[in-house]
Order: C-alpha cells, then sequence, then structure tokens
C-alpha cells in the first residue's frame, strides 16, 4: 500500500483539538473506504486508538501519530473494554488530539456508544465520524445487494454472539426469522448451527440461500454460497474463519448476475435472472 496519504480537497474541515476523542469508522478493509472526515483525523491526531479490523496500511497514512493496538477478537487475548475506554479518558486529559479509529462503522456493533459514553461522563469532548460498515459494504463487493425491490423491504441487522461470546439468547429468533426477509449476521462464524437451527425452528427453509463472506473488500476476499440447513457444515469444510459476514436471504440469489469482481476477472453472469422474474429488471 502506498503510504502517502492521499490529498484532501479544499474543504472547511474540522479541527482535532487538543484534548479531544474522535470516535471513527475505518470502514471493512478497503482504504479507499475511509471516508473524508476520517482521514482529515489521522492527518491531525498526536495519537491513534485502533482496532484489529482497521488495515494497518491505512496507519502509515498518519506518520506522525502514536500508535495504540487495542483489538478485540473472540477467543484470543485482548484489552477489557473498560480499559481501552478509560485509556482514551487518559490520553485526552494528557492534551493529546486522540483518534479513535474502529473497523467499519462505530455504533454498529462496534461499541463505540459505549466508548463515547464514558468519554462524555469524564467531561471529554467527542466527535462522531460514521464509517461504512461491513453488513453493506461486505455484502456489496461480493455482488449482493442488501436491499433489492423484487427481494425484501426489510433488512435486519444482528450479532452473532453476545457479551459473553455465545450466542444471543436476548434475541428473538422467531420475531426476526418472521419479520425481516433479509438478515444480516455480525461475527456469527462460531454460533451458525444453533443460530440456523433457530431461524429454520422459527418457520424459515432450510433451503434458503445464505452466503458467507470473509475478509471482506480486501484481496483475501471469500465468499460461498450455501444453505441455512447447510451453513455450518459447508462453513467447515471451506476452512472460513472471522472476521465474516454472513447474510440470510433471496438477496443472496442476486449474486448470479450482480457478482462484479467474478466478472472483472472475465468470468460470466451465471444467471442473469436469478430470481426467474422474466421482465426487465427496472420494471415497476
Amino acid at each position: 500500500m502506498d503510504p502517502r496519504a492521499p490529498d484532501l480537497p479544499d474543504h472547511a474541515w474540522p479541527e482535532l483539538k487538543p484534548g479531544w476523542v474522535w470516535l471513527c469508522g475505518a470502514g471493512p478493509g478497503d482504504p479507499g473506504l475511509l471516508t473524508l472526515h476520517a482521514l482529515n483525523a489521522m492527518r491531525q491526531a498526536d495519537v491513534i486508538v485502533y482496532d484489529a479490523l482497521v488495515h494497518e496500511g491505512l496507519l502509515d497514512w498518519a506518520p506522525q501519530a502514536e500508535r495504540v493496538y487495542a483489538g478485540k477478537r473472540g477467543g484470543k487475548p485482548s484489552a477489557k473494554q473498560r480499559d481501552i475506554s478509560l485509556r482514551l479518558v487518559e490520553l485526552a486529559r494528557a492534551g493529546q488530539r486522540v483518534l479513535r479509529l474502529k473497523g467499519g462503522d462505530p455504533f454498529v456493533f462496534g461499541r463505540g456508544g459505549e466508548e463515547a459514553q464514558t468519554l462524555v461522563q469524564h467531561g471529554v469532548p467527542i466527535r462522531i465520524v460514521p464509517g461504512i460498515t461491513a453488513g453493506i459494504a461486505g455484502l456489496a463487493y461480493a455482488g449482493i445487494p442488501v436491499t433489492h425491490r423484487d427481494v425484501n423491504q426489510s433488512v435486519t441487522f444482528v450479532t452473532g454472539h453476545d457479551r459473553l461470546g455465545e450466542a444471543p439468547a436476548a434475541l428473538d429468533w422467531a420475531g426476526i426469522a418472521q419479520g425481516s426477509q433479509v438478515i444480516v449476521i455480525y461475527m456469527g462464524i462460531k454460533h451458525i448451527a444453533t443460530i440456523a437451527a433457530k431461524l429454520i425452528a422459527a418457520g424459515r427453509s432450510p433451503a434458503e440461500p445464505v452466503a458467507v463472506t470473509t475478509t471482506a473488500t480486501l484481496d483475501g476476499q471469500r465468499t460461498i454460497e450455501t444453505t441455512l440447513a447447510t451453513a455450518a457444515e459447508d462453513i467447515a469444510a471451506a476452512g472460513l474463519e472471522p472476521p465474516a459476514i454472513i447474510c440470510v436471504g433471496a438477496a443472496v440469489m442476486l449474486r448470479q448476475v450482480l457478482d462484479w469482481q467474478a466478472q472483472a476477472r472475465g468470468e460470466p453472469p451465471r444467471d442473469l435472472d436469478p430470481l426467474d422474474l422474466r421482465r426487465p429488471a427496472e420494471t415497476g
């Protein structure tokens, strides 16, 4: 990755002042999905506290900043969330310009709300910079639209594990299964067998299409297409590991016509009408 940061266009960019913390989303991986506001923050930061899912090449765009790793990965030794939040407070109170750089969007299963609340409770001024979340961008890179008029008028984003790393028992899986046409699951590989069983028990078809995308938006991205009934088995057979995003619903079928990365490699679309609508896509 080119260590030279792209130039910012002329604009009245906000100033990251000493003693402030900006919580910024870094996007799902591809450096091109970083927002200009986040790049502006990187240009000014004295210290960047970053997550495991942040593309480390991005940090080269802020050579002046101290780097503090605060990654949390399931099943691996990780910093405690409370310690991370208090470290942000400490750095801000020391007069540093602090950038908290989080993978995806800080408020989408990123615990950014908890960190921001702690900062405000300790009198630290903050700014929130949204980022592009993997539940939209990762699927888009796989050729799956999370909304499509012929498929769904609703989409539900859920986490695949709770505070303790277990399948989230507090979720109303029956309500989700019956109320949302497309379901996007973050951090769900570990518990996909349990989640799939709950969705099937609530009435979703065992044959319902499922897509699993790992390392979304990066060169190593992999996507498999499977079904609710066979998802756990197929994930294991493919050797897929986190980070991953899982999509459940008929939107997965559109990958047969919208897998733009495969088409860029010279592969033809597998099916120009995967929903079997037998009419132009834009009709209506």
